[in-house]
């Protein structure tokens, strides 16, 4: 069997063909790689290329966290979380007319404390038709929150009709409501997480506080 003889390249040529390939590299690391994975054009012309608009930065968290808080699971919530049951009757005194005149305006801020785990409500009275501009957030961590309002009745049942405006697992919320009936409207908060937090509510409208 006759054995069978590779060329050998000459040193030179392998040398000047590893420089070229290095070369080449560099130059679509600068010109491609560069600009298109990390938005960096040092000669401007991934830029002119195209190159730089296949860059897509990370996207900011929109939120803020707080260092050493773990957020927890939370259920998903669906129309049929909000308000009364179905079976409590919206009562005769929902379709009274508004009044002529509505309570006077007014600003207030307060803080509802909520233990770990524990839930509160938090309300003011309102007459039907009044409006009420609002913005509350905690001081670290999520609540949950059911913001609702109770009809008033001369003679309440057992279970109250209410119905929800709003309701959320979050930090933070504002809003602006126009009360469908006289009653009590305001938010049932329930820290969900392992540590106790404040809630600050700013209220600015047409309701009267609680005494």
């Amino acid at each position: 069997m006759s054995e069978i003889n590779h060329p050998v390249l000459p040193t030179k040529t392998i040398v000047i063909a590893t420089l070229a390939a290095l070369t080449l590299g560099g130059l679509l690391l600068v010109v491609a790689v560069l600009p298109a994975e990390y938005g960096i054009d040092p000669t401007g012309i991934g830029k002119s290329i195209g190159f730089s608009k296949l860059y897509q930065p990370a996207a900011k968290p929109t939120t803020a966290t707080v260092p050493g808080v773990a957020l927890p699971a939370v259920k998903l919530l669906k129309i049929e979380d909000g308000g009364s049951e179905p079976e409590v009757v919206r009562p005769e005194e929902a379709n009274h007319p508004a009044p002529e005149k509505q309570y006077a305006e007014r600003e207030d801020s307060v803080q509802v404390s909520l233990r770990a785990g524990k839930g509160l409500e938090y309300k003011v009275k309102m007459l039907k038709h009044g409006r009420l501009k609002y913005e509350w957030a905690t001081d670290h961590g999520i609540v949950y929150s059911d913001f609702h309002g109770d009809v008033k009745q001369a003679n309440p049942p057992k279970h109250i009709y209410y119905e929800s405006y709003a309701i959320a697992n979050v930090n933070n919320m504002i809003g602006n409501v126009l009360v469908p009936y006289e009653g009590r409207h305001g938010w049932y908060f329930k820290n969900i997480t392992t540590n106790d937090l404040t809630v600050s509510i700013r209220m600015k409208g047409q309701y009267e506080l609680e005494h």
